[in-house]
């Protein structure tokens, strides 16, 4: 069901209408009583004033207000009849029901959810969602409480977003939940929208607020990403220790300085590459003595 707007009379000239009515019919009913006799004149004038003054008090049920950002849903006996967005004091039938819908953005922040990521490792996610109402109708007669039906579809593509990304990257191309923040926003942002559309209600951001792996695996998920940063800090330190080798032997090759055989050459890098390499500052021996 698509909105449909319809237009709504000005609150503050009915009113003065009403009031003007009030007290038309105060006159009627007063003059009437004083009316001299019980002629036929007297009485309508009687009747006619208190049928006015019911019919403006009842005109009255038909007022309400809409704030900014708001709207109303108008319905008769069950059937909707359109939506008033105008801002005020408005009136409209007496017999119409309204129901007021905030256009307000509004966001909330989900549970922690605990599911399986891709690669099977349970984690801890959650997100923060910013959404408003943009169709009253659908909003209203789609779905039972939208409100409600918001949060637990949020939860739901969350969980299902989570299970189709691995927590870290494993290759350069591949996206995971903590290595690309903006592309995993973008596809909760889309899950979202497929799922929230019928409500009526637009997903502005979604964005990961918490994630983390879950307490029974964290302790060996930290180990393995530690593992992983000596591991590429060692790779990083050996290539940079072999370039240093290769450019002192080459230095010492064109200046003339010694003329190494390989024994000596292999004695050389390999004495190198424990001063480069090694964890631990190295202590030289020196050699006072001939070269061989």
């Amino acid at each position: 069901m698509k909105e449909n707007h319809v237009r709504s009379l000005p609150g503050i000239p009915f009113l003065l209408g009403v009031l003007v009515a009030v007290l038309l019919a105060g006159w009627l009913f007063v003059n009437g009583a004083r009316a001299d006799g019980n002629g036929p004149a007297s009485l309508s004038m009687v009747v006619g004033g208190i049928v006015l003054a019911l019919l403006a008090f009842f005109s009255l049920i038909g007022l309400y207000t809409v704030q900014p950002n708001q709207s109303a849903v108008l319905s008769l006996f069950g059937k909707y009849v359109g939506t008033v967005k105008d801002n005020g004091l408005r009136w409209n039938n007496p017999f119409f029901s309204k129901r007021k819908i905030s256009l307000r953005v509004r966001n909330f922040e989900s549970g922690k959810l605990k599911v399986n990521e891709l690669d099977g490792s349970p984690i801890e996610i959650a997100a923060v969602i910013v959404w408003r109402v943009v169709d009253s109708a659908e909003a209203v007669f789609n779905v039972d409480d939208y409100e409600s039906f918001v949060h637990i579809q949020s939860e739901a593509a969350l969980r299902a977003m989570a299970t189709s990304y691995p927590y870290d990257q494993h290759d350069e191309d591949q996206i995971s939940l903590r290595s690309h923040p903006n592309e995993i926003s973008d596809r909760l942002k889309h899950h979202l929208d497929e799922r929230l559309t019928e409500a009526g209600v637009d997903v502005i951001e979604a964005r990961i607020s918490h994630l983390a792996y879950a307490p029974e695996i964290a302790q060996a998920m930290l180990q393995r990403q530690q593992a992983n940063a000596v591991i590429a800090a060692r790779t990083r330190i050996v290539a940079g220790a072999v370039g240093m080798v290769e450019m002192a032997l080459e230095e010492l090759q064109k200046n003339g300085v010694v003329d190494l055989d390989e024994e000596r050459k292999a004695a050389m890098v390999s004495n190198l590459l424990v001063v480069l390499c090694g964890d631990r500052s190295t202590q030289p021996i020196v050699n006072a003595g001939t070269l061989y």
